[in-house]
């Protein structure tokens, strides 16, 4: 005890260097909330800012949801007007899986002005969905940035039919890991960069991953397997060797990582899923982000740095980061070393504080969008350096 009230002294005295927050997405009492953050930086340096607006006032299956974003082209210092990304029919005689749209992932090329974002559609409760239906997952695209979008198409039986064949019968429902879909900075097959995403299922997480920039879906690794069979929510990010780590709400932070055999075919196979200790006094259960950066130690040396957003808790307040220096010997980077060694990093909020995600910007800020208070919930956005996040400790690598 007497360790976690340093620790939380501590990174309030960091939380004197933040940012200035930037209210997004505002819940007024007795309104329409807003919920579960996606933000992608673009190949042109701005960034969408994507939210539920939930009329039904719960998750998707309760009732109709729209998905609102906003955009910034100066790294988060003004924000355009709200607008509408996916607008469901709310039509209660015709339900189908454009009926709502929400829990969206986000995505946006970097070497063109494609952008992905994949979210859950319909009217299923996710707890009570079967085979016949499940969850709809719905994907929506733009080729210009973010400015349009078209109007969404149903990609439901393309990702359930993966694990149609599996030993232990077919998956009844399933969604994306809200927040950031991860593109790879190293495997390019054809005209992209691959994407990885992580999905929940009733028998445990998977990762996927897209070599067309999300037309067609594979699982990685074995669909008889799953590579977090305890886990909730998750969300993927690339290893400096092109690894793919795995990282899985639970009561703190379960991680595993993909090897691969042979990249380009996408063959290798899961190390064992590990809880990390340093998650296990914040006794929450709560989405949060994973990302990867080239930086730079305090005694100038190169590294690479994971950052993790959670809330500190107790329960769904005090949201902050950990972070965890990266060695350069990829031969171990096992999953219980991505679990390892983890440091309590800025605290970027007092009280109410849950779902997060992060982008990493065009000046080498991290943007981060989180939900918060007073009432829930509302979308925040802040910007940080790597320096600020880490108490001085390390700075971004420039480029």
């Amino acid at each position: 005890m007497r360790r976690l009230l340093v620790i939380s002294f501590v990174i309030t005295l960091l939380c004197s260097n933040a940012s200035a927050q930037t209210r997004l997405f505002t819940t007024y009492k007795d309104s329409v909330p807003y919920r579960i953050p996606a933000i992608t930086t673009c190949n042109d340096g701005r960034l969408i800012a994507v939210s539920d607006y939930r009329y039904c006032g719960a998750d998707i299956g309760f009732g109709p949801i729209d998905l609102h974003y906003r955009m910034s082209f100066d790294n988060g210092d003004s924000w355009t007007e709200e607008a509408v990304l996916a607008d469901g029919t709310g039509d209660e005689n015709n339900i189908r899986w454009d009926y709502a749209f929400g829990d969206c992932c986000i995505t946006a090329d970097r070497e063109s002005s494609n952008v992905l974002a994949v979210c859950v559609g319909g009217k299923t409760v996710f707890f009570n969905a079967k085979r016949d239906n499940p969850n709809r997952v719905v994907r929506f695209r733009s080729s210009d940035n973010g400015k349009t979008w078209d109007k969404g198409e149903e990609i439901t039986e393309n990702i359930y039919k993966l694990f149609d064949n599996r030993k232990q019968g077919p998956v009844n429902t399933l969604f994306f890991g809200s927040g950031k879909i991860c593109q790879s900075r190293k495997v390019k097959v054809g005209d992209y960069y691959r994407l990885y995403a992580a999905i929940l299922t009733r028998s445990g997480v998977y990762a996927l991953y897209s070599d067309d920039f999300g037309t067609n879906w594979n699982v990685l690794g074995s669909i008889d397997e799953s590579p977090c069979p305890g886990g909730d929510e998750p969300k993927c990010e690339e290893l400096p060797d092109g690894s793919v780590l795995l990282s899985v709400r639970t009561e703190g932070r379960l991680f595993n990582v993909f090897r691969f055999v042979d990249v380009k075919s996408a063959k290798g196979y899961w190390d064992k899923d590990c809880a990390a200790k340093a998650f296990a006094g914040i006794k929450n259960s709560c989405n949060g982000e994973i990302l990867y950066v080239d930086a730079v130690s305090k005694d100038g040396r190169e590294t690479g740095l994971l950052l993790q957003s959670v809330p500190f808790g107790p329960q769904r307040t005090n949201l902050g980061f950990f972070y965890k220096e990266l060695g350069s010997d990829a031969s171990k980077y096992t999953a219980s070393y991505m679990a390892s060694d983890w440091q309590p990093g800025l605290q970027v909020k007092d009280g109410l504080g849950a779902y997060s995600t992060m982008t990493l910007q065009h000046d080498g800020r991290i943007g981060l969008m989180y939900e918060t208070g007073p009432t829930i919930y509302n979308m925040d956005y802040i910007s940080l350096s790597i320096s600020q996040i880490t108490g001085g400790n390390y700075n971004i690598k420039k480029k």
